[in-house]
């Protein structure tokens, strides 16, 4: 089978870039693949055939130019959270299978959390109607309300009759609550890559992943003054909470690549994941579970599908709950690995999805 990724970059910087260059890879054995991406960075290697189009990366509609790629005729065309909606209109004539790996094609805001702190639970309106309102109120701006609210709804009404992949029941049930029909909606979570071998560091409590204010990371800081424990609180990551981070004390390492990420992780008592945002999946909180660490984690959109849950899952906001729970799973056992994420399993499901698309075109 021939199958052509689409997305707007080639990195392994974000959850979002690891997901699809794994699938990539579980495909090598069986498949040929082509890449089209909107950019790249040093982080991410391949030997598959590659070409940059820097229009997978717009925002709002950009003709993708995909002449030479459709000469060479693939059975499937998988399009990996590219926004554009041009490019989700053009799918509709091809076979295609888009994965949805974030909130905006159904939230024009925050990623479903209010500019008042609290998490949203309603579906997002239009602009000009009445249950637009709320969405004002997270943006600030009623022109910039308008403006991103007309591109979410394009893009959410693109996706209408597409078969699509996300990586949570948590996803699933926004975009059906909004209008998408279930059955062309597939949960299909990701697995977590193997990891390269090597010690682990000194004992610490962790945070990995962006830093900034939607991933809780000054929640973080709050519950690890409240809580007293042995260990240094140690920030993998960057962003633009960074310089905040450093200004109160805090150790940041900034980005490192797998090998040390997984050095990290093994050598930590607990990983810390208040989430504000509503969290899609969470992928290094099952990460982590696979090295033994145990996850103190809020309950944020689809966090709740893969931890194994007892103290160590507390209520959103809860930041007392979040000491807590980081003091016990910090001073008690190793975690074991999450149950139902096997590779193998994940793999063959998207291959059936894609025999399914190739058969119908």
């Amino acid at each position: 089978m021939r199958i052509l990724h689409l997305a707007p970059r080639l990195s392994l910087r974000g959850g979002a870039d690891q997901y699809w260059l794994s699938l990539v890879a579980g495909l090598e054995a069986c498949c040929e693949q082509r890449l089209v991406v909107g950019a790249v960075d040093n982080t991410a290697q391949t030997t598959l055939p590659t070409r940059i189009c820097g229009a997978l990366n717009a925002r709002d509609d950009a003709v993708v130019e995909l002449d030479m790629e459709l000469r060479w005729k693939p059975d499937v065309i998988h399009i990996h959270n590219v926004v554009n909606p041009w490019l989700l209109n053009w799918a509709h004539s091809q076979p295609a299978v888009v994965t949805i790996q974030d909130h905006r094609y159904f939230c024009p805001g925050r990623g479903k959390w209010r500019a008042g702190k609290s998490r949203c639970n309603t579906c997002m309106g239009r602009a000009g109607e009445g249950d637009g309102e709320p969405c004002v109120t997270c943006l600030g701006n009623r022109s910039y309300f308008e403006q991103l609210s007309d591109l979410t709804w394009r893009r959410f009404e693109a996706l209408q009759g597409l078969r699509l992949t996300v990586l949570s029941r948590y996803m699933r049930d926004e975009l059906v609550a909004l209008g998408l029909a279930e059955e062309h909606v597939a949960v299909i979570p990701p697995f977590v890559q193997d990891w390269p071998a090597g010690a682990a560091e000194d004992p610490s409590v962790l945070f990995a992943g962006r830093l900034v204010e939607s991933k809780g990371v000054f929640d973080v800081l709050e519950a690890y003054d409240r809580v007293d424990l042995p260990w240094p609180l140690v920030f993998v990551g960057t962003g633009s909470a960074r310089s905040a981070l450093e200004g109160a004390g805090a150790c940041v390492l900034g980005w490192v690549d797998r090998a040390a990420l997984g050095a990290w992780l093994r050598g930590a008592r607990v990983l810390v994941m208040p989430s504000r945002w509503q969290e899609p999946f969470g992928i290094i909180g099952l990460e982590a579970l696979s090295l033994g660490t145990p996850v103190a984690a809020w309950e944020s959109g689809g966090v709740a599908e893969w931890h194994p849950g007892g103290p160590g899952l507390v209520s959103w906001g809860d930041v007392d709950g979040l000491a807590g729970a980081m003091g016990r799973l910090a001073r008690g056992p190793r975690a074991k690995a999450a149950v139902g994420f096997e590779r193998e399993v994940l793999m063959a499901q998207m291959m059936a999805l894609y025999e399914e698309v190739a058969g119908t075109c």
